[in-house]
């Protein structure tokens, strides 16, 4: 899995730099993955999100990368950070196997969402 995780990676940077945006770290496990990323000002996170999910999805299906991968789901969660935070941001997403260990991904974006004072929609997530 590793091996293919990175393949995807690489191939999301691929995605990223040519529509004029810069990859800052990535990393993830089974279940999903979390990207930082400076974005460009020509291009809106959804239109990004769509060119990224729709890509790699076509991508890892025609290269069978991934054996049953059916495709992302509809739904994301983004947040922007401070410059500041960006060192602590990368650590936490450099370490995801094993903050994972402990912590379930619904339950990570509950999280998240609580802290920012927002609601979570389970249906966003189907």
């Amino acid at each position: 899995m590793a091996e293919k995780q990175w393949e995807i990676y690489k191939y999301i940077n691929g995605i990223i730099s040519h529509l004029g945006c810069h990859l800052i770290q990535i990393n993830g496990i089974e279940d999903h993955i979390h990207i930082l990323a400076d974005i460009s000002p020509i291009i809106s996170l959804s239109e990004l999100l769509k060119r990224i999910k729709q890509s790699s999805s076509y991508w890892i299906k025609e290269n069978n990368i991934l054996s049953g991968f059916d495709g992302w789901s509809k739904g994301y969660f983004a947040v922007s950070i401070s410059p500041r935070d960006i060192d602590s941001c990368k650590r936490y997403i450099a370490n995801q196997k094993e903050h994972h260990k402990g912590v379930v991904y619904t339950d990570e974006i509950k999280s998240f969402i609580s802290k920012l004072g927002m609601e979570w929609f389970d249906e966003e997530w189907q």
